[in-house]
């Protein structure tokens, strides 16, 4: 655990809660600022903890992603030297967190536009808050897992389409000046809240007078329940867990350690009900270089 929290002055939903839960609001009274660079393995590790947060207490929050884009050195080059630290960072953070990301990617294939990687999240978020938190996800299965270098346009299409957004649109937003002044938003807003180290969450209650809260860096799930809280200024009752099958029915492909964080199981007890489905071939095992990934086919026997 490592991070800082801090009180702010008054300044793509995840909408797993409205298929899980028989309670909402017309409007959630809690934004939850997250600024991620899609680059970034630690970012990556927060997966699991959003899933878990947003089935037990989507209903009262909305979250707004905010690309960052390296806030230390944004650049569309990396030098050899620094691509070989990115490797070590990469692959130390993957057997700390459980979640893979294989660290070969900046010696075999690194990525040469960051830039590009943020306006095409942007241009996807114009499709919508959903389109663009999905477009994000398979944006870090590219890099994280299967080595692509995401700022390739090819592969940036391939992302779309696996996203189910308009591709066509998304290659018509990609360079537009819609996509460039949604970046520069984010960029702004990174200032005005002051943030300087990722990940970065920023919680702030739209119905309180309150301070929102800063949570920087990676802590157990507890913690962010507790963020949580006292930003709702009460403790809600979690919503249930959905049935297995339908967690993964809506994500698609989910790690093992998603899975154990959202359901609290171990590794262990994961991999067994994880077998049971895929002998009845609802699911696929995609190894990976640290660990299972699962894809739901739906498919039985």
């Amino acid at each position: 655990m490592h991070g800082q929290f801090s009180k702010l002055g008054p300044s793509s939903d995840i909408d797993t809660s409205e298929n899980y839960s028989y309670i909402g609001y017309l409007q959630k009274p809690v934004e939850v600022y997250v600024f991620i660079d899609p680059l970034c393995p630690e970012c990556w590790s927060l997966e699991p903890y959003f899933k878990k947060l947003s089935i037990e207490y989507g209903r009262f929050f909305t979250i707004k992603t905010i690309t960052t884009g390296e806030i230390s050195c944004i650049r569309n080059e990396f030098e050899p030297r620094e691509c070989q630290k990115l490797r070590s960072m990469w692959e130390k953070t993957a057997k700390r967190t459980g979640m893979s990301c294989d660290g070969d990617l900046w010696i075999e294939n690194p990525i040469t536009s960051p830039y590009l990687i943020s306006l095409a999240i942007k241009a996807a978020e114009l499709q919508g808050k959903r389109a663009g938190r999905i477009f994000l996800r398979k944006l870090q299965e590219y890099a994280f897992l299967k080595k692509q270098n995401i700022s390739d346009e090819s592969v940036l299409l391939a992302c779309a389409q696996e996203a189910n957004i308009d591709a066509d649109e998304f290659e018509n937003d990609l360079y537009s000046d819609s996509a460039k002044r949604a970046y520069e938003s984010d960029l702004k807003l990174i200032w005005e809240m002051e943030v300087d180290f990722i990940p970065t969450m920023v919680f702030i209650n739209h119905r309180s007078d309150e301070q929102g809260i800063k949570i920087s860096g990676i802590y157990p799930y507890d913690i962010y329940e507790l963020v949580l809280q006292e930003t709702l200024q009460t403790n809600p009752i979690p919503s249930s867990k959905p049935p297995l099958e339908d967690f993964l029915k809506f994500y698609q492909v989910v790690s093992e350690k998603e899975i154990s964080v959202v359901y609290d199981w171990s590794l262990e007890k994961t991999e067994k009900e994880m077998k049971k489905l895929m002998f009845q071939r609802t699911v696929e095992r995609k190894p990976v270089k640290y660990g299972s990934f699962w894809k739901y086919t739906g498919k039985r026997c």
